[in-house]
């Protein structure tokens, strides 16, 4: 992969560019392709946003949502944007199987592909490219290649808010460690130019469905498990839990935090029954590497206090196998 510098002479002139995002997309997946998107077209160029599935409805209220096409509900249509492409982004994933129904088409597309990430061990897929795990978040990568291209001065309220959610949501509302003073110098420049960050907090935050709230209670009741032997706690979904509550997409983003609250655990998982696998979510504190954890054992990766992964065993299978990991890693 080529450094992503090389790829400036192709955006010298207007071309068509597709941009995409991993499949269950998060703040910092959409926050970035939105971000890009804006800029990429104040520069002249057709830009065509793709999300591989649907949006969580706590994002939908960001700015170019309205133009971005679901590869799931509208595959004709962004499939003829890939093959009429000129370039092809590639944000926050760094395989293409992270895109999932995507995966194909992208390995067969033959247009140069250009990689933002952060996550460890990326595919050597992409003609150019940046993959940084020191970063928060691909949308302060997005900001940084802005920066690179000397737009600063373009940046103006719809690509600071794009790009603030993901720095926002992908440092835990700037908790997590991965939090630098490159982080609050961002986060700064976004504001000094009027951005309301109040506003985008409340909307990624603060706009629960009452099912929603519900649905939060039944989980830390019935579905939450701690081990304080093991300094451990999860959670799991059925799918029967999901329709109880009529989940939608994005509905359970954040459980797998709630138990890092526990004085003393250091290791938090969400397994979750989905209808083709069984997915997975690890969160950690201090010193436990869950981006190891989930290469290890379930298919999966990320980041060091951050990853996910998978299993092709049933819901209950996957959960007693976990309990029997748990007992001979024992987080510390």
């Amino acid at each position: 992969m080529r450094p992503i510098q090389d790829a400036f002479p192709l955006l010298e002139t207007p071309k068509k560019i597709f941009i995409t995002t991993h499949h269950k997309p998060d703040g910092d997946a959409i926050g970035s392709m939105l971000g890009l998107y804006h800029y990429l077209v104040k520069k002249g160029h057709k830009v065509t946003p793709v999300s591989p599935c649907e949006i969580p409805d706590f994002l939908a209220w960001m700015p170019g949502v309205n133009v971005m096409l679901d590869y799931e509900a509208q595959q004709q249509e962004s499939l003829a944007a890939l093959k009429s492409a000129d370039l092809i982004f590639c944000l926050d994933f760094n395989d293409y199987n992270r895109t999932k129904h995507l995966e194909q088409p992208l390995a067969e597309a033959t247009q140069p592909k250009i990689l933002l990430d952060h996550h460890l061990f990326p595919k050597p897929v992409w003609d150019y490219g940046t993959s940084l795990p020191e970063k928060s978040s691909t949308c302060e990568m997005v900001y940084d290649f802005i920066n690179q291209c000397g737009d600063n001065a373009l940046i103006d309220l719809d690509i600071a808010a794009c790009l603030y959610t993901g720095l926002m949501t992908d440092t835990g509302s700037f908790k997590f460690p991965i939090t630098s003073a490159a982080v609050h110098l961002m986060a700064a420049d976004l504001k000094s130019r009027g951005l309301d960050h109040t506003r985008i907090h409340e909307e990624v935050y603060d706009s629960w469905s009452e099912n929603r709230m519900r649905f939060l209670g039944y989980v830390l009741i019935e579905r939450m498990e701690v081990f304080k032997k093991y300094n451990s706690a999860l959670i799991t979904l059925s799918r029967k839990d999901m329709n109880m509550f009529n989940i939608q997409s994005g509905d359970s983003e954040g459980l797998v935090n709630y138990p890092l609250s526990i004085s003393g655990i250091k290791f938090a998982t969400l397994i979750t029954e989905r209808t083709d696998e069984v997915k997975m979510s690890f969160r950690s504190k201090g010193d436990f590497d869950v981006s190891s954890f989930a290469r290890n054992y379930f298919e999966g990766g990320g980041h060091f206090n951050a990853s996910g992964g998978r299993s092709k065993t049933s819901l209950t299978e996957t959960i007693v196998y976990f309990k029997k990991i748990l007992s001979d890693i024992h987080p510390k």
